[in-house]
């Protein structure tokens, strides 16, 4: 999908940049916020995208057969973004999550019903995602406009805003805004043209990635099985064809994750099947895999005046706990409040100083967050003998101690801090 090609120096209030899951769902959220404004003062929103984006493609560029697990406290915001109802039949629930430790005793469980709720999160594959925040995006108002394929090649700073040089096929065009929104994901090149470094802590794992088909149903349990290698889930999916599925996120460690990956997959559902032993009968096949390695980055700088990052570019982590989308989600929500709080107020949304009430707004959340799945991963990643004994103790007391546990299901309900009011 193409808008309608700027003229040089064209004037934006926000452009986005990257039209995958994060970046769509800012579009579409600052479009929902702003919708309130008489027409003629509606802020102009731009979304550029490298990839072509058309409304006639089953899988949309920029998603994969990867899932991701949606938080309770994120399908709540999806819900109010009217985007919920058609995603929610590619939804999975999940009612339970069952935390154990390979070969030591002692489990863990956190169940829906006594949090209270429906659903602690929901499984839903990233092309359903995918494919929902495309035709949310094509079905939105004309004050909402996007340009694929469009390539940034440069983004300088002026006083009161950002210039960007792009290119599209072999049209250069510039284009103006009081703020870009960075959101193009873990690869950016952008943010390393500007200088923006990344802290990096290598796990020396990777994760194995794919949907196994099982003997029996999942019961919408999720499982979450830590080993010496690293975390072993296993995640609740809508069937497909009357067949049981469940995600794979298996992790190895990267100097020998090849052993597993490059195995028959016989042979691959014999050694799982292994791993994680009966709770779901016999895995009876295993689809497509991929392995993605694994590391905790953190950009060093997350705003500039005119500048945010969102998303992967600005934190990726462990996928223990499935918690790294939901971060980027809640981030996005905040800084959705922040841009519309600034034009209420008619206040420029990339000065610094609202950019730096939206980093205040989050860095909580985030510190939270990141050291949840980071510590998680560590603490579970150990054969020590003192770090059993202490994971057998802590595995106990989830389940004997009620307000631990409720802690732990508010972090993994995406329900730690303030929701954003839309």
């Amino acid at each position: 999908m193409a808008g309608k090609q700027p003229t040089r120096y064209d004037q934006y209030d926000v452009i986005i940049i990257g039209a995958g899951m994060v970046g769509l769902s800012l579009a579409l959220t600052l479009q929902k916020m702003l919708t309130e404004k008489a027409a003629s003062t509606f802020p102009k929103i731009l979304l550029l995208e490298s990839k072509p984006i058309q409304s006639n493609q089953a899988l949309q560029p920029g998603f994969d057969v990867r899932s991701t697990v949606l938080s309770y406290g994120t399908v709540a915001y999806l819900k109010k973004l009217d985007i919920w109802d058609a995603l929610e039949p590619a939804a999975e629930p999940i009612s339970t999550i069952h935390v154990s430790d390979q070969n030591h005793f002692g489990n863990a469980t956190i169940k829906a019903k006594e949090a209270g709720v429906e659903a602690l999160g929901y499984v839903v594959e990233n092309q359903a995602i995918g494919i929902e925040l495309n035709r949310a995006l094509l079905e939105s108002s004309e004050q909402l406009e996007v340009l694929s394929p469009v390539q940034v090649n440069d983004i300088s700073h002026q006083q009161q805003a950002a210039l960007l040089e792009c290119q599209s096929n072999n049209e250069h065009f510039s284009l103006q805004t009081s703020l870009v929104v960075l959101a193009e994901g873990g690869r950016s090149g952008l943010s390393k043209n500007l200088g923006i470094y990344r802290k990096q802590k290598e796990y020396r794992q990777v994760a194995i990635i794919a949907n196994v088909g099982l003997s029996q149903g999942h019961n919408n349990v999720a499982y979450e099985r830590f080993t010496p290698n690293g975390p072993l889930a296993v995640l609740p999916l809508t069937n497909y064809k009357e067949e049981n599925r469940a995600a794979l996120v298996w992790t190895q460690q990267a100097d020998s994750y090849k052993e597993i990956f490059e195995l028959s997959d016989e042979d691959f559902l014999g050694k799982l099947q292994k791993e994680f032993g009966q709770r779901l009968g016999t895995i009876l096949k295993v689809g497509e895999r991929a392995a993605f390695p694994l590391s905790l980055q953190e950009a060093e700088e997350q705003i500039r005046h005119n500048l945010v990052l969102l998303g992967n570019v600005a934190h990726a982590l462990h996928p223990v706990a499935g918690q790294g989308f939901n971060l980027a989600f809640r981030d996005m929500m905040r800084l959705a409040e922040n841009i519309s709080d600034s034009f209420k107020h008619g206040k420029n949304p990339g000065d610094f100083s609202q950019l730096q009430k939206y980093l205040a707004s989050t860095q909580d959340d985030q510190m939270k967050t990141i050291g949840f799945s980071h510590y998680l991963t560590q603490f579970f990643s150990s054969n020590q003998w003192a770090l059993v004994w202490y994971r057998k103790f802590g595995l106990l007391s989830i389940d004997v101690l009620p307000p631990l546990k409720q802690i732990l299901s508010r972090q993994a309900m995406g329900m730690s801090d303030r929701m954003v009011k839309l």
